[in-house]
């Protein structure tokens, strides 16, 4: 594309896509984008145009159609893209591997542990008084338990997971 014919264009193009632009819902530099980029497929497959102005009239007419039948056809999102109220994939993803993790390194830890803390994964929502039952303890050393439970599983966790390295520094 030659610069004169762009300097040629330029004008008439901001024109069009600026009347065109109101009746299609679209934003007149989203159709002159679009236009200047039809243009360069089209001269690098079939060559220049035999009459510029009048193709540059069609083609802005012409996306201006296409982006009337798009917005026809778009739906709005039920939730914004940032909205985490609800959990995407990624994080569902993310929390399963956590829980496998979790799963996995309760069996691993000494003692009544294991069978302390599955108790208190389980998914029948134990009481303490349900939980102390089914292990034989009291129910007032559950609780000193439990947190000498969790000690320990936190620093066998934070073992498995490998330091950053710092950054900043080479």
């Amino acid at each position: 594309m030659s610069p004169d014919m762009v300097a040629t264009l330029r004008p008439l193009l901001a024109a069009e896509a600026s009347a065109e632009a109101p009746g299609s819902g679209s934003d007149p530099g989203d159709l002159e984008q679009a236009v200047w980029v039809r243009l360069l497929e089209r001269l690098e497959a079939e060559g220049p145009p035999a009459d510029p102005q009048r193709w540059l009239r069609r083609a802005v007419r012409s996306e201006a159609r296409r982006s009337r039948r798009t917005a026809r056809r778009e739906l709005p999102y039920p939730a914004e893209p940032g909205d985490f109220a609800r959990p995407g994939p990624e994080q569902i993803a993310l929390t399963a591997a956590r829980r496998r993790a979790l799963h996995a390194a309760v069996p691993r830890l000494p003692g009544r542990c294991p069978r302390l803390l599955a108790a208190l994964l389980s998914p029948q929502d134990l009481t303490y008084r349900e939980i102390a039952g089914e292990l034989g303890i009291s129910q007032g050393s559950l609780g000193p338990e439990r947190s000498r439970c969790l000690g320990c599983l936190r620093r066998m966790l934070a073992a498995e997971v490998a330091p950053g390295e710092p950054r900043g520094k080479e």
